[in-house]
């Protein structure tokens, strides 16, 4: 039977087959494979029974009347429909085999046979109904973004953040999960892991804030904040697992708590809402909520079938058929309004009685109705459908008519092909949504998004303003609106003040304004786009609004509001707050974010953390847009349709309104700033002239009185986080409030304006604050300090009022009339006192009834004083006097704290009610309450213009005080008293002019001084004007009163005067880490120590004549003291042996006082009185004492915990101490009595004690400096002169050269220093040039002493003094990357090398006559060297192929000397001994050397890290290193006795040496610069004259010794002899002809001026002429030509050498980049990487890949020994040469008499080159044994040089 009535399951989907019976008809088989039997007579009969219509298939359908179409599905449509475009059938069998409609041009033809327009084309939009449309090529993304799975592009660094980004996932595959730290480390605290693996401080674990983002770190913990339930409250069952009436499983009592009835116990004990039981939805998070739920599903029938009682399905059309088709009578029963049949109806008589179709289903009529009309409930007359009455029939506008409709659309839209839906015209929509850490935007139908803005702290709510392109947004954790260009860029604040949860945000994009709400404030505001004029709109009757909506165009604004009364409604009013009233008040759910654009709904869903969408009429057509989101909030759809453009009703002038202009309806009101009252219907006042002002900690906020709302607006103001206590003055609009976090006093103009701190240092918690506005000035207490203070209003002239007998004092009020102030003090017997303003006559008032004295205030009328206490719970008051007093209130005062009067009533704040209220001030009824649920309500003042004025004696020039004049009780009415730690004198009104006896300390970032002359310890800050980062030492000049410190982060030493005046830094270069400093004020000197550079140095008191006193053995130097009347120095080390030393002040006998059971030796100090040390040690926790000799060692102090600082002063010793924060004292000789000086000091350094009193001791060096001419030291038995540094002493002991002989010179990017080499210490000292950027390479002049250097930063070429004066430019334009410089110090001209340009230029040394003379055939130059004596050029070039070359000072004979077994040459120097050419390989990592035609070649050094620039003096080579930071020196002969001159500097590029011996020689171009009028270059067989390239204002002749006239002022033809501005091409050399006939000279020439010189080329550089220069026969010339052609000959022959081949540019990158230096000296990575064996004979390529364009960055290794051609032999012959140079070279540096080396190596030198070498040397030789005869003397005066000549070498030995 089963089976019979089609409800048999007969198998699986396996089953091939269903087997029904005869008479039963056997439907599809279902995807489950499931079958189903219907009665065979239910077959073809229009009725769906088996529910997917197979029963129907194939079946003859009805037919239509003859004016319809018969659709597949059975459907009668209108025959005008086919082919129309549209799904009329809703199978599309109306639009099948239609004939193709031809698509216009501006159209794209749809698979299906549409057309759409071509814009639509690939935008994302289904448009064609097949997505034809859509079939578009993946774009690619870019360089900067991460190519997902799916083909879709994310930003690059979204990959691996933790947040799923790509729809697949894959950008957080293979990712590494971060890890929180569990355990605390003291490197690291806990950590808690948030849902989604951000990690935050385990401390922000249930502490009531949102940390993680999504309340994660707040989801578990047994108490919750009001903010978190209110971010639970309205997100329903979504979030319900942190329901606010569940409790979470952690929490003890939630294992034992009891569920109410209705709820549901889970296992685990927590309790859900029993509705959520068997939901389907794991609720309880064990699934007990789902167990043993039973299946109470019933199975679904299609849509076009009926479901019977027992469960069957039957078609529609069986209903009331008159047969029981459902087995139970079910659907034949009266519930389904079965009415009786009568057997008479046919369609055959008068059509069945039916107004249009009629058909016979099982014997009875039933009727139906064309497309368009409908059946009425007659069942047979047919009406006319409205299907413009249907939701969604239309997209948006529709026209019914008589069986048809029209659709329509708005403007910006256009109808799509379907006729029903529209499209908006323009750009592609994006969906733009907050994601609470970033905005981002994503294409809805593509599903890629990009990011907008990221590195956000909570971004909730979202607007966008299309025309001016800006996007708004709200933070939740930052509290403040801002905005952003719609690109990202220019973020910026616009409301940052009085938000506390501003959840929705709405731009009218019409009227330019931007509305809010506020859920924490319950308001909903405006204000201009830019936040200002900012508005409270509606405040009444709100509760937590949230959500909010505009509608520009008609001037309404619509919110939501999810609070508890009313709850969950949604109202509208006018923009400008005006009719206001409710749209839905009831059964709202609970959607957050929810956005519309054509017919699709977008919302962003919390739970699934995804963006869907939905169609927005049916709901149908879900989808996930993006889901695995962080935390989607607020989402808007960005299209300028979303923002159509609307009527601006304040039109072009703001309406004429002052401040806000607000539609209201079809017109517009003028609407003033919050607070400010209304003078006319379109001004505002300007100003406010009284509110009530009171503070909120973190912020401070003002009520209006001038306006009825009494709203609270906040001050504008920064960095407000715990302001407690206020106070103002009306005459400067300036309010005034403590901060008892930052520990400061600060104020403003009442509107947020000139906001500055008055007072910031030694505050610890200032509660108290009251303003005299009669003598302008401020009193406050410090509960901290337990003092009443008193400064001038700007904070100057400061001073301790009162400080004994005070404990805990609060508020204090003054009464200037009376000269009286008042305070509450609340310690352990709490009291109201008062005191003259000026502290005198002080007594208690009030002592009894008193617990927690807060809030006080005078009503200057009645002569009362009023204070409010928490503890009581009253507010009292009584007579000034403290009689008659009375309770004002005594019940409904939790806790009173601020308290103030104005006029007829009396205010206060109650932190327990969080509310500010006011009563009769008289009888305390009428109570009100002004505002409520404020949370941190502190102090409450009114803030009027209508004090009382008082004359007072301190108005007339000040009372007469020298500082502070104060007001007091009459008869006096006044008295003058002085800053804090000055007395005031006899006279009663002046003050000394500073302190006598004082301490002086570091605090890291000031400097404070603590008087010892008053009977009270009060720190004082030294006001310098400078911003201090690490101040650590400190040492004072009692003489003139001065104060001297060091600063470790800003790398100087620098003194002021003891008041803050005259600073100036007198050390500000070569300083590391200074960590102590003494001052020799008898000496007048300054010691110091440098635990960075281990040195100790002194100099005079402005930092001149800087000497290096000790070099040797120092671990880590700290403090140093002075005995200057014993001449020794002491100091401690700390370093891995720590010890305290003692030497001369001269740092001569040095030695070890003590060296064991020490550890961290700080503080030293010299006691004179008893001659003994003191030392204070932070390891060993003690203070100890020893003689000066470091015998009779005990302790003083002991334990001490972290001392630093420790001086003396009489018979106390004081010491900063790291760990308690204090400055302590003891008595020196014991120990005892220690006592704390000052607390709560973080950062404490050095200190000093100073008395000023004292007399200085007698100075050993007299008063003519001991004769010296630079330093005069003492010493133990005297004095000593001394140099500055790198400087020897003469002969006569006193006097001093006043530079070093003989020095390096070297630059570091920023900086040039010297070492001299005269003086074994190799302390570099920094040349003062000034505006130093990135200095590269460096020469010098010895004729002029200047320096000359490039700065490829400014790209100049400067030249300065070397004291640093006369800095001037002298090339400053045309120059990219200059690498190399030399001067030519015989003929006065300067070469460098341009890499950036590829160019080797000459001008003369102040810049002029500039002339490129080399630019072909340059890759990358770089170093460059000048021989004028020989007139050689040498440079290096470490292009695509390396090598180093030879040209003539003029450019001219350019010769490669090395081209091979070369990586990048850098440095290149010139021994002019030796006659070598030595340069450092970067890439080879060597050092080699050359003679002057690249022969007798010489690796010296092997293995150096990175070498830059070498040079060299006497038997040493030095050179610059990257990787070690370091100057280094070898032996030039051996390569060995390697040692590291300086280490640890940064940056270091060029190098070379200043010596008297090193510019030497002469040449032709020497004397009178050879004759030419610009430029003379020596040759090494002549000289030439040139021209430069740009002609100057001079004639320039090629003649030695020939002016030609000037020319002449006439027009220039093309055949004028006047020089052209051509660039230079080649240079002839000295054997070419000079060109004087008149057919060779271009252009009309005279022979008078043929013969002159005078006609030719610029570009040529002419030798000189016979008679005026060196004469060359022609027989001669010829003869050399001849010779010259035969060496060519057998130098190809004998020529074995190739050029190396790189065969694969694809290996791996080389260690180093030889980079430009335009980066910084960070920048510049070196990494060290293992080399293998054979290295040095590997050949290296720089290229860029297979297309060979060469870059720098990327040089490739050949694998691979690339063997130099030629027979073995030769290679081993070769070998042995190059291991026997050295010991030749050594032995024989003049080869005038032994030339066996040559010998050796004839085969590759020829002829000429031999014999040039040959010559080279025996006249070398001969000029350094005759450089003592006259005709050698008489050439020196060109050189510049008058010192009598050194010998410079061995040979010279």
């Amino acid at each position: 039977e089963r089976m019979e009535w089609g409800q048999g399951q007969l198998g699986l989907a396996s089953s091939p087959e269903c087997a029904c019976g005869r008479s039963h008809f056997t439907c599809a088989v279902s995807a489950l494979g499931e079958c189903t039997c219907i009665p065979a007579q239910w077959q073809c009969d229009g009725d769906n029974d088996c529910g997917d219509h197979s029963d129907e298939d194939g079946c003859i359908l009805p037919t239509c009347s003859p004016l319809d179409f018969h659709c597949d599905n059975g459907k009668c449509i209108r025959r005008s429909w086919v082919c129309d475009g549209d799904n009329d059938c809703e199978d599309d069998s109306d639009e099948q085999d239609c004939p193709p409609r031809e698509c216009e041009e501006d159209e794209f033809p749809c698979q299906n046979g549409y057309c759409i327009r071509s814009l639509w084309h690939c935008d994302g939009d289904n448009d064609c109904g097949d997505n034809s449309d859509e079939q578009c090529d993946m774009r690619k993304c870019s360089d900067k973004e991460f190519r997902c799975s799916d083909g879709s592009c994310i930003a690059e660094h979204w990959y691996c953040d933790g947040d799923t980004d790509c729809k697949d996932g894959s950008d957080e595959e293979n990712c590494r999960e971060p890890e929180c730290v569990p355990l605390p480390t003291p490197a690291f605290p806990p950590e808690f892991q948030c849902a989604y693996g951000r990690c935050i401080l385990d401390i922000y674990h249930c502490d009531g804030d949102d940390d993680c983002g999504d309340w994660s770190d707040e989801s578990d913990c047994c108490e919750y904040s009001e903010e978190f339930l209110d971010f639970l409250v309205p997100l329903g069952k979504r979030w319900r697992n942190w329901d606010s009436g569940s409790a979470m499983g952690h929490c003890a009592q939630t294992a034992t708590s009891m569920c109410t009835a209705e709820q549901f116990r889970c296992h685990s004990g927590r309790c859900v809402r029993l509705s959520w039981r068997c939901d389907g939805e794991d609720d309880c998070a064990d699934n007990s909520d789902e167990e043993n739920c039973e299946n109470t599903g019933s199975p679904q029938c299609a849509s076009d079938q009926f479901l019977c009682w027992n469960g069957r399905c039957i078609g529609q059309r069986k209903l009331c058929n008159g047969v029981n088709d459902c087995g139970d009578n079910s659907d034949e029963s009266p519930q389904q309004n079965c009415r009786p049949r009568t057997g008479e109806e046919n369609c055959n008589v008068n059509n069945g009685g039916c107004a249009q179709k009629c058909q016979m289903v099982r014997g009875a009529v039933q009727c139906t109705c064309h497309t368009g009309y409908r059946l009425t409930e007659d069942g047979h007359t047919c009406q006319d459908v409205n299907e413009c009455a249907e939701e969604g029939y239309c997209s948006q506008g529709c026209t019914n008519s008589e069986g048809a409709f029209q659709c329509w659309c708005e403007t910006g839209y256009e109808l799509r092909p379907d006729r029903r839906s529209c499209k908006a015209l323009g750009p592609e929509p994006v969906l733009l949504f907050a994601n609470r850490i970033d905005i981002r935007q994503v294409l809805p139908h593509r599903s890629e998004y990009t990011l907008l803005l990221n590195n956000l702290e909570n971004a909730i709510a979202l607007d966008f303003h299309h025309r001016r392109e800006l996007v708004f947004w709200s933070d939740v954790t930052l509290d403040r609106i801002l905005r952003a260009n719609l690109n990202g860029s220019n973020v910026e604040e616009v409301v940052s003040t009085g938000l506390e949860s501003p959840g929705g945000l709405a731009v009218d994009w019409v009227h330019d304004k931007l509305y809010w709400t506020d859920s924490g404030t319950s308001r909903i505001e405006v204000a201009n786009l830019d936040g200002a004029h900012r508005k409270v709109l509606l405040w009444q009757n709100l509760e937590k609004p949230r959500a909010i909506a505009l509608h520009p165009m008609e001037g309404t604004i619509y919110w939501t509001d999810w609070g508890n009364t009313p709850h969950h409604v949604i109202e509208r009013a006018n923009l400008d707050g005006s009719h206001r009233k409710a749209v839905i008040s009831q059964g709202l759910p609970h959607p957050f974010a929810i956005t519309v654009f054509e017919d699709s709904l977008y919302w962003t869903d919390w739970h699934t953390k995804s963006i869907n969408s939905a169609n927005k009429f049916t709901g149908k057509n879900q989808e996930i847009i993006r889901n695995k989101l962080h935390f989607p909030m607020d989402i808007h759809t960005l299209h300028p349709q979303r923002q159509p453009a609307g009527k601006n009703r304040c039109g072009d002038n703001n309406g004429g309104c002052t401040h806000l202009c607000l539609p209201s309806g079809q017109n517009y009101t003028c609407a003033c700033p919050t607070g400010f009252r209304k003078i006319s219907s379109h001004a505002c006042a300007q100003s406010l002239d009284k509110f009530l002002l009171f503070a909120r900690r973190m912020d401070i906020r003002r009520i209006s009185f001038d306006t009825e709302d009494l709203s609270d607006d906040v001050i504008p103001l920064a960095d407000v986080r715990s302001a407690v206590a206020l106070d103002w003055d009306s005459r400067d609009d300036h309010v005034y409030w403590t901060d008892v976090s930052t520990d400061t006093i600060s104020r403003a103009k009442w509107d947020g304006t000139g906001q500055e701190v008055v007072v910031d240092t030694s505050l610890e918690s200032p509660a108290g604050l009251a303003i005299d506005w009669v003598t302008n000035k401020l009193y406050w207490t410090d509960a901290g300090t337990d003092r009443i203070e008193v400064a001038n209003t700007d904070g100057s002239m400061r001073t301790v009022l009162i400080w004994e007998n005070l404990d805990r004092p609060r508020d204090i009020v003054v009464e200037p009339m009376g000269g009286y102030m008042y305070w509450t003090d609340w310690g352990a017997s709490p009291k109201i006192e008062r005191a003259g303003m000026d502290a005198s006559g002080r007594q208690v008032i009030i002592s009894s009834n008193l617990t927690w004295p807060n809030g006080l205030a005078i009503d200057y009328g009645s002569q009362r004083l009023y204070w409010a206490d928490a503890g009581m719970k009253t507010i009292e008051f009584a007579g000034l006097d403290g009689s008659k007093r009375k309770v004002l209130i005594g019940s409904q005062l939790p806790h009173p704290f601020g308290l103030t009067l104005y006029g007829e009533r009396i205010y206060w704040t109650d932190w327990q009610t969080k509310s500010i209220q006011s009563a009769d001030r008289l009888t305390g009824l009428d109570r009100e309450t002004l505002q409520e649920n404020l949370e941190n309500l502190m102090d409450i003042h009114v803030f009027h213009r209508r004090r009382p004025p008082v004359s007072t004696p301190c108005a007339m020039e000040n009372g007469g005080c020298s500082h502070l004049c104060l007001r007091s009780p009459n008869p006096s009415g006044f008295s003058c008293t002085c800053p804090t730690g000055i007395n005031l004198l006899s006279d009663g009104k002046t003050c000394s002019p500073g302190m006598n006896s004082f301490l002086i300390f570091a605090r890291r970032i000031d400097i404070r001084m603590v008087s010892l002359d008053i009977p009270y310890f009060a720190d004082v800050v030294v006001p310098i004007n400078i911003t201090m980062k690490n101040t650590i030492a400190i040492g004072v000049d009692p003489q003139e009163g001065k104060v001297y410190w060091s600063d470790s982060t800003l790398h100087r030493i620098s003194r002021a005067n003891l008041d803050g005046s005259q600073h100036e830094d007198i050390i500000t270069t070569g300083l590391q880490t200074t960590d102590g400093l003494a001052v020799d004020a008898i000496g007048r000197k300054v010691y110091w120590t440098d635990t960075g550079t281990n040195r100790i140095e002194v100099g005079n008191l402005d930092g001149s004549m800087r000497k290096v006193l000790v070099w040797q053995n120092l671990d880590s130097p700290r403090a140093i003291v002075l005995y200057h009347e014993m001449g020794f120095m002491y100091w401690t080390d700390w370093g891995e042996n720590a010890k305290l030393e003692r030497s001369g002040m001269d740092g001569s006998d040095r030695a070890v006082l003590i060296n064991n059971n020490l550890g961290w030796p700080n503080g030293l100090t010299v006691d004179k009185a008893s001659s003994q040390l003191l030392w204070a040690d932070a390891h060993t926790e003690r203070i100890e004492a020893a003689d000066l000799n470091g015998a009779n060692r005990h302790t003083l102090v002991s334990p001490v915990q972290h001392p630093y600082g420790l001086t003396l002063l009489d018979s106390y010793i004081y010491w900063t101490d790291w760990q308690t924060r204090s400055i302590h004292r003891a008595d020196k000789g014991t120990g005892s009595n220690v006592i704390l000086v000052r607390s709560n000091l973080p950062g404490l350094m050095d200190m000093q004690a100073v008395d000023r009193a004292q007399p200085l001791g007698f100075n050993k060096c007299g008063s003519r400096n001991g004769g010296c001419s630079h330093l005069c030291l003492p010493r133990p038995s005297g004095f000593s002169c001394a140099c500055p540094t790198g400087i020897q002493l003469k002969g006569d002991g006193k006097t001093c050269d006043p530079s070093p002989e003989t020095y390096l010179l070297f630059s570091s990017r920023g900086s040039i220093r010297r070492i001299s080499l005269d003086t074994s210490d190799h302390t570099d000292v920094h040349v003062p040039v000034p505006e130093l950027n990135n200095v590269i390479s460096l020469d010098y002049d010895s004729v002029d002493g200047k320096v000359y250097y490039t700065d490829v930063f400014l790209d100049v070429i400067r030249r300065a003094d070397l004291n640093g004066s006369n800095m001037e430019t002298v090339i400053g334009r045309g120059l990219k990357t200059t690498d190399g410089l030399a001067v030519d110090w015989v003929a006065r001209n300067l070469y460098w090398t341009d890499t950036g340009r590829n160019t080797i230029e000459a001008s003369r040394l102040d810049g002029s006559c500039r002339k490129v003379l080399i630019n072909n055939s340059l890759d990358e130059p770089r170093a460059i060297a000048v021989f004028p004596r020989k007139g050689y050029l040498f440079w290096t070039d470490w292009g695509h192929i390396a090598k180093i070359e030879r040209a003539n000072l003029d450019g001219s004979e350019r010769k490669v000397l090395i081209n091979t077994d070369l990586g990048w040459p850098n440095g290149l120097t010139l021994d002019y001994d030796t006659r070598r050419i030595y340069w450092v390989d970067a890439h080879l990592d060597r050092i080699e050397s050359a003679d002057l035609n690249g022969k007798l070649r010489q690796v010296l050094v092997s293995h150096v890290s990175h070498p830059f620039a070498l040079t060299q003096q006497d038997r040493w080579i030095y050179w610059t290193d990257w990787q070690t930071k370091s100057i280094q020196r070898v032996d030039k002969y051996s390569g060995r006795n390697k040692e590291t001159v300086l280490a640890n500097v940064e940056g270091l590029m060029d190098i070379i040496v200043v010596s008297p011996q090193r510019q030497t020689g002469t040449n032709a171009c020497g004397v009178n610069n050879g004759g030419c009028t610009h430029l003379c270059f020596a040759r090494a067989s002549d000289f030439v004259c040139a021209c430069p390239d740009e002609p100057d204002s001079r004639p320039c002749s090629l003649v030695p010794g020939l002016v030609p006239p000037a020319p002449r002022a006439t027009g220039m033809s093309e055949k004028s002899p006047v020089l052209p501005n051509t660039p230079p091409t080649t240079l002839h050399s000295s054997t070419t002809r000079t060109r004087t006939s008149l057919e060779e000279v271009e252009g009309r020439c005279s022979e008078r001026d043929a013969r002159l010189g005078l006609c030719a080329r610029s570009n040529e550089a002419v030798p000189a002429a016979p008679g005026e220069g060196l004469h060359i026969s022609y027989a001669i010339g010829g003869l050399l030509s001849i010779l010259l052609i035969l060496v060519v000959i057998a130098a190809l022959m004998l020529y074995r050498h190739k050029k190396s081949k790189f065969t694969d540019p694809g290996m791996g990158n080389l260690t180093y980049s030889n980079p430009s230096y335009r980066t910084s000296t960070q920048e510049v990575k070196i990494e060290a990487i293992p080399k293998p064996a054979m290295y040095n004979q590997l050949c290296y390529k720089k290229e860029g890949g297979p297309d060979h364009n060469y870059t720098k960055e990327k040089i490739k290794i050949v694998e691979g020994i690339c063997l130099l051609s030629g027979d073995d032999a030769e290679w081993d012959d070769l070998k042995q040469l190059r291991s026997s140079r050295g010991g030749l070279l050594r032995d024989h540096v003049c080869m005038k008499t032994d030339t066996v080396s040559i010998q050796a190596s004839s085969g590759s030198l020829d002829d000429t080159e031999t014999e040039q070498l040959l010559q080279e040397e025996q006249s070398e030789c001969s000029s350094v044994h005759t450089a003592a005869t006259p005709e050698r003397r008489g050439s020196l005066p060109d050189t510049g040089w008058k010192h009598e000549r050194k010998l410079s070498s061995e040979s010279q030995v």
